[in-house]
Order: C-alpha cells, then sequence, then structure tokens
C-alpha cells in the first residue's frame, strides 16, 4: 500500500488534475454545458456503454427531448423508440420516471446535493455525485468502474472478505482524495484516465500521470488488479417465438413493463400453444412455417437460447389482443426492438 498521509493524498490529486488539463478530455458534447438535465443523461447513458457509441444516442434523444419536461411528457414508447440499441433497457425506463417524479414533485429541478438525488429512479450514489460535481461543481467522489480501476491498481486493494467489504474500502479511499479545489478536473480526470490510459487490458502505464507511484506499475501487478471475484456459471434459459409476417408488416407483442426487455415490442412467445393455433387465433391463415437459426443471447444473469419459427401467413382480421401490433417492414429500423431481435428481423428478408 502506498503512504497514505494527506500530503501523498494531494499530491496524488494534483497529478491528476495537471494531466486533465493538458491530456484529458475536453470536446465530449456533455463537457460543454452545466445543465444538470444533460450531465444526468450522459451519466445514464455511460452506464454499462463506451462513449463512441453513447454519443450518437445523446445527440438524438437531446433533438427529441431537448428539455427535462419534454422527457417527462413524452409517452414512454417514445423514450424506448430513442433507446433502442442502446441496451440495458431498465437504465430508459427509470429515466421516463426520474423526469416525471422530478417535473411532479421536484419543480423540474436536480439538488445539488448528492444525498438528494441518489433515491431518484436510476440514480446511485455515483450518478449522483457526478451531477453535483458537474452541474453544480460541489465536492463528492465517484466510483464508477474506470475509478475503481485507477484506485485499485495505483494503491494496491485487493479484495476482502466480502463485495460489500470490497465496495466500503473504495469509497473511503476515492473520499479521502478529493481535492479542496479543482474537483471538476480532478474527477474528470480520474474518468479519462481509466477509459483511455489505465485501460483494462494493456494499460498504457508510460503516458500516466500516476506512474512513479503506482504499486501495481512498480511491481508489475496491472494484469492481476483489480482482483476479480469467481462468478457461478450463468443459468441457462429458453424461448420459443413466431415471426409472423404477411410480407408487409409483422406481428409484435408488447413486453411488460417490468422485466427482461421491459415495454419493448418484440416476437410473440409461445407459451404451451401450438404454432398453428397461435397463428388461427389472431385471425390468420398458416401459408408456411421454418424454422431459422436460434438466437443466442448474454443477460448479466442468464443466457437465453431463443427458438424462431417463421409463419408466413395472410391476414383475415386484426391482432386479437392489445399487447400485439402489426408494424410494418418499413418501421423495424425505427421501432423500440431488443437488439437482437432487430437484428434478426432486419436480416430476416420480411
Amino acid at each position: 500500500m502506498l503512504d497514505s498521509s494527506p500530503a501523498a493524498r494531494r499530491g496524488f490529486s494534483r497529478r491528476v488534475i495537471g494531466w486533465q488539463k493538458a491530456n484529458g478530455r475536453h470536446d465530449l458534447p456533455w463537457q460543454q454545458t452545466a445543465d444538470p438535465y444533460r450531465i444526468w443523461l450522459s451519466e445514464i447513458m455511460l452506464q454499462q456503454t463506451q462513449v463512441p457509441t453513447v454519443i450518437p444516442y445523446y445527440a438524438r434523444f437531446l433533438a427529441r427531448f431537448p428539455t427535462l419536461e419534454a422527457l417527462a411528457r413524452a409517452p414512454l414508447g417514445s423514450v424506448l423508440e430513442l433507446w433502442s440499441g442502446l441496451g440495458y433497457y431498465a437504465r430508459a425506463r427509470n429515466l421516463h420516471r426520474c423526469a416525471q417524479m422530478l417535473v411532479g414533485e421536484r419543480a423540474g429541478k436536480f439538488s445539488a446535493d448528492p444525498r438528494e438525488n441518489v433515491d431518484l429512479p436510476g440514480i446511485g450514489r455515483s450518478t449522483a455525485a457526478a451531477i453535483s460535481v458537474f452541474a453544480f461543481g460541489r465536492r463528492a467522489a465517484i466510483l464508477d468502474g474506470n475509478v475503481k480501476r485507477v484506485l485499485a491498481r495505483c494503491f494496491a486493494v485487493t479484495a476482502g472478505s466480502s463485495a460489500a467489504q470490497d465496495q466500503r474500502a473504495l469509497w473511503a479511499l476515492a473520499e479521502s482524495l478529493l481535492p479542496e479545489r479543482g474537483v471538476q478536473s480532478y474527477t474528470q480526470g480520474m474518468m479519462d484516465l481509466g477509459a483511455t490510459v489505465c485501460t483494462a487490458r494493456q494499460p498504457a502505464c508510460a503516458g500516466c500521470p500516476l506512474r512513479e507511484i503506482c504499486v501495481a506499475r512498480r511491481d508489475g501487478r496491472q494484469a492481476e488488479l483489480p482482483e476479480r471475484r469467481s462468478r457461478a456459471a450463468l443459468p441457462q434459459r429458453s424461448s420459443s417465438v413466431l415471426l409472423l409476417t404477411d410480407g408487409q408488416r409483422v406481428l409484435l407483442e408488447r413486453r411488460p413493463p417490468v422485466g427482461i426487455w421491459g415495454g419493448l415490442l418484440s416476437l410473440p412467445e409461445l407459451r404451451g400453444e401450438a404454432p398453428d393455433a397461435f397463428v388461427l387465433r389472431h385471425g390468420c391463415r398458416l401459408l408456411s412455417a421454418r424454422a431459422l437459426p436460434p438466437i443466442a443471447h448474454v443477460f448479466s444473469h442468464f443466457r437465453l437460447r431463443i427458438e424462431v419459427l417463421r409463419c408466413d401467413v395472410e391476414v383475415l382480421g386484426g391482432a386479437s389482443e392489445a399487447v400485439l401490433e402489426w408494424l410494418p417492414v418499413d418501421q423495424i429500423a425505427a421501432a423500440a426492438l431488443p437488439a437482437p431481435i432487430k437484428k434478426l428481423l432486419l436480416g430476416a428478408a420480411v
């Protein structure tokens, strides 16, 4: 472990701030504003998602919903359409709920105090701190994946008896390193270091401002730190869906508002019903059916194998359930569909 005296910790933050001002990222679209709405939006989108992927989504989202009030007024379906392909759709649902809560209960304003934002939908401790730092200039520690990696390597933070204990130790360390001044440059610098220099694989230690005080570099432990806890094998689940098409449209099912792909459109699932019975029940005559290659998709807590049966049909009547709708083929690309389902439909020559 490195010297943890106050002087050593001040030296740490000075190195990060100096490096960020000279070498950090300064032209990201959410860096050009102190608007809490825009900063919050970027922080939610950046959860589990890389910057290059987020930038076009961020621009499109703001073009459609330029204010918190516009987002709160929008139907959830419109929000999900713009989020389609970005993944982790609970983020979009929470974003919408949070906007409605802020407008309805808090006069459309975030608080400068992270403790007052941390319990809003989709906002945890680190996101609340980032809003306070970048929108209001408050001193608050963040602890996203990039920051964790920088701290674990520089200070040789090893795994304790539990993940909760590890988290508490990292939060305490992150808070102890906060500078009295320059907190915005420091916070951005920590994120930039993790994203561009102290990367998970092949860190660019020669260009790191912390290279002279980093334990991992000194001891050759960059690949070892941060330590990873072993994870149990993900369970396997399976599902069977129907791709019903009349050549011009596809029959889709609105998913329940919570759970996997909540609120999105997807292919209707077969839940113990024979395909021909399903087709008949929903006002169609089956012309032909063939199995398509199955889809394999990995979620955070399980693996899903989706068996797909394509049914070409003649439509005799409308969809018989409110959760079902016929979507024109030319609207698939813009629809709020899970990424693997959208990929399947776009490539299926419907």
